[in-house]
Protein backbone atom coordinates (compact mmCIF):
# COMPACT_ATOMS: atom_id res chain seq x y z
CA UNK A 1 0.00 0.00 0.00
CA UNK A 2 2.02 3.43 -1.20
CA UNK A 3 1.24 6.19 1.15
CA UNK A 4 0.33 9.68 -0.46
CA UNK A 5 2.34 12.29 -0.03
CA UNK A 6 1.05 15.67 1.07
CA UNK A 7 1.98 18.94 -0.17
CA UNK A 8 0.58 22.15 0.89
CA UNK A 9 -2.15 23.64 -1.36
CA UNK A 10 -1.90 27.16 -0.47
CA UNK A 11 1.75 28.31 0.69
CA UNK A 12 3.20 31.08 -0.90
CA UNK A 13 7.16 32.13 -0.72
CA UNK A 14 5.79 34.92 1.59
CA UNK A 15 4.62 32.47 3.87
CA UNK A 16 8.16 30.43 3.76
CA UNK A 17 9.99 33.31 4.66
CA UNK A 18 7.98 34.78 7.18
CA UNK A 19 7.17 31.72 9.08
CA UNK A 20 9.58 28.81 7.89
CA UNK A 21 12.76 31.30 7.50
CA UNK A 22 15.23 32.30 10.26
CA UNK A 23 16.24 35.41 8.27
CA UNK A 24 12.04 36.53 8.10
CA UNK A 25 11.70 35.83 11.65
CA UNK A 26 15.16 37.90 11.85
CA UNK A 27 13.04 40.71 9.96
CA UNK A 28 9.97 40.60 11.84
CA UNK A 29 12.07 40.82 15.24
CA UNK A 30 13.29 43.76 13.90
CA UNK A 31 10.46 45.19 12.41
CA UNK A 32 8.31 44.82 16.40
CA UNK A 33 11.32 46.12 18.06
CA UNK A 34 11.74 49.00 16.05
CA UNK A 35 7.88 50.05 16.90
CA UNK A 36 8.22 49.09 20.03
CA UNK A 37 11.25 51.28 20.90
CA UNK A 38 9.18 54.64 18.87
CA UNK A 39 6.43 54.44 21.13
CA UNK A 40 8.30 53.85 23.96
CA UNK A 41 10.06 56.60 23.31
CA UNK A 42 7.19 59.10 22.61
CA UNK A 43 5.48 57.78 25.79
CA UNK A 44 8.51 58.47 27.82
CA UNK A 45 8.34 61.75 26.50
CA UNK A 46 4.60 62.23 27.32
CA UNK A 47 5.18 60.74 30.78
CA UNK A 48 7.99 63.45 31.37
CA UNK A 49 5.68 66.49 30.74
CA UNK A 50 3.46 65.59 34.26
CA UNK A 51 4.45 65.49 37.41
CA UNK A 52 5.54 62.35 39.69
CA UNK A 53 4.56 60.32 36.15
CA UNK A 54 6.42 56.69 36.54
CA UNK A 55 9.26 57.36 33.58
CA UNK A 56 11.05 54.82 31.37
CA UNK A 57 14.71 53.38 32.54
CA UNK A 58 16.76 54.90 30.59
CA UNK A 59 19.21 51.78 30.66
CA UNK A 60 15.45 50.42 29.39
CA UNK A 61 15.87 52.84 26.53
CA UNK A 62 18.88 51.71 25.60
CA UNK A 63 18.21 48.18 26.04
CA UNK A 64 15.84 48.92 23.48
CA UNK A 65 17.90 49.95 20.95
CA UNK A 66 20.63 47.36 21.77
CA UNK A 67 17.80 44.67 21.39
CA UNK A 68 17.14 45.88 17.45
CA UNK A 69 15.46 48.39 17.82
CA UNK A 70 17.91 51.46 17.44
CA UNK A 71 16.40 53.06 14.29
CA UNK A 72 13.00 53.07 16.12
CA UNK A 73 15.05 54.76 18.77
CA UNK A 74 17.04 57.16 16.78
CA UNK A 75 13.62 58.07 15.07
CA UNK A 76 11.73 58.64 18.65
CA UNK A 77 14.81 60.56 19.51
CA UNK A 78 14.47 63.16 16.70
CA UNK A 79 10.68 63.10 16.28
CA UNK A 80 9.77 64.02 19.77
CA UNK A 81 12.85 65.53 20.66
CA UNK A 82 13.67 63.29 23.50
CA UNK A 83 16.90 62.79 25.37
CA UNK A 84 18.62 64.65 22.86
CA UNK A 85 20.25 66.72 25.07
CA UNK A 86 22.04 63.25 26.98
CA UNK A 87 25.03 62.52 25.83
CA UNK A 88 24.90 59.10 26.52
CA UNK A 89 21.81 58.76 23.99
CA UNK A 90 22.59 61.53 21.43
CA UNK A 91 26.29 59.22 20.68
CA UNK A 92 25.05 56.25 21.74
CA UNK A 93 22.41 55.67 19.94
CA UNK A 94 24.36 56.05 16.83
CA UNK A 95 27.07 54.33 17.43
CA UNK A 96 24.39 50.96 18.51
CA UNK A 97 23.55 51.69 15.16
CA UNK A 98 26.38 51.73 13.30
CA UNK A 99 27.97 48.58 14.98
CA UNK A 100 24.22 46.58 14.48
CA UNK A 101 24.62 47.99 10.84
CA UNK A 102 28.49 46.50 10.31
CA UNK A 103 27.14 42.80 12.20
CA UNK A 104 24.17 42.70 9.23
CA UNK A 105 26.83 43.52 6.77
CA UNK A 106 29.69 40.91 7.92
CA UNK A 107 26.36 38.44 7.97
CA UNK A 108 25.84 39.10 4.74
CA UNK A 109 29.54 39.02 3.61
CA UNK A 110 30.47 36.13 5.49
CA UNK A 111 27.49 33.54 5.10
CA UNK A 112 25.43 34.70 2.13
CA UNK A 113 27.03 35.81 -0.50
Amino acid sequence: MEKDLFLPEAVSVSDFAVLGSPWGLLAAWLALINVVAFFVYGLDKLLSKRARAQRVPEKNLLLLAVAGGSVGALLGMLIFRHKTRHRVFRTGIPVILAVQLLAGAAVYWLCLR
